[in-house]
């Protein structure tokens, strides 16, 4: 796919996470926002999956560790055809299988119910692990957020995976600087985060723009040939990325935007949207 055709994506894949947040009237736009380009490259170009056979054997898995970003992968799903979009807008409603995190008892294409911070990594870990048990050739990629990675869970999961060598296990973390209650650096400083993997054996990749498909794409093929340690693709990200009153600003962490907020930020998407189209 070319880069145009997934920045059109992804900015399709911020309409519908605002839309969804908005509709919902709870929810986490901010950092599903800083991720789409990432959400967006995994689903249209990385990964080998299918919607139309969610659970085949031999599909790359996927672990959203930052579970409560779970707009930003819903809407990624539905784009990529696993259900309707318009089934979005049901997102947190009651009897929507659309929830605040994922469960991979009733969304298609989710591999694994997440949300509790830092538990998302140790499935992936488990799951690549799997694969070198089984002889499979699939490949897993976990997202963390920045915050997340305070968790002494990840690190745990990040010594294991580095001591077994999982080549077949790609950790990304969404650097965009910012958590719930503020910096991460002045919450509980993760830095520097490229040296804690490394001391933990794993191969680092750097993303300076982490919303740049060229930079992702050349960070996922570096990815792909590396032999003998796991992967941690650092990438420095835009909180509320393409909502000019949600880009960092920590406020937009958890919640969602009013009516006339809406309309702002549709707007915005809409002509971003058509500009992309002029190319």
């Amino acid at each position: 796919m070319t880069t145009l055709e997934l920045q059109k994506i992804a900015n399709d894949v911020r309409i519908d996470i605002v839309s969804a947040v908005h509709a919902a009237k709870a929810g986490h736009p901010g950092g599903s926002l800083s991720a789409t380009e990432i959400f967006t490259y995994l689903y249209f170009e990385e990964m080998n999956v299918d919607p139309k056979d969610p659970k085949k054997a031999d599909r790359d898995r996927f672990v959203l560790s930052k579970g409560h970003t779970a707009p930003g992968l819903y809407s990624v799903l539905a784009e990529k055809g696993y259900f309707p979009k318009e089934d979005l807008l049901t997102l947190r409603h009651l009897g929507s299988y659309l929830q605040g995190h994922p469960d991979m008892k009733h969304i298609p294409g989710v591999d694994m119910s997440s949300g509790s911070l830092g538990q998302g990594i140790s499935a992936a870990v488990g799951m690549a692990l799997s694969a070198k048990l089984y002889g499979e050739h699939y490949r897993v990629y976990t997202l963390l957020g920045d915050g997340e990675i305070q968790e002494g869970q990840v690190w745990e999961a990040a010594m294991f995976a580095g001591a077994r060598k999982l080549d077949n296990l790609v950790v990304i973390v969404d650097n965009n600087g910012l958590q719930i209650d503020g910096p991460v650096a002045e919450v509980c400083s993760p830095y520097p985060i490229d040296k804690k993997f490394e001391a933990f054996n794993f191969h680092v990749i750097n993303v300076a723009d982490g919303n740049d498909f060229e930079q992702l794409r050349a960070a996922f093929d570096e990815a792909k040939s590396v032999k003998g340690m796991p992967v941690a693709i650092i990438a420095k990200t835009v909180k509320g990325k393409g909502v000019s009153f949600m880009e960092n600003n920590v406020g937009w962490h958890g919640k969602a935007p009013n009516d006339e907020q809406y309309a702002v930020a549709m707007e915005e998407l809409r002509k971003a949207g058509e500009a992309l189209c002029q190319k």
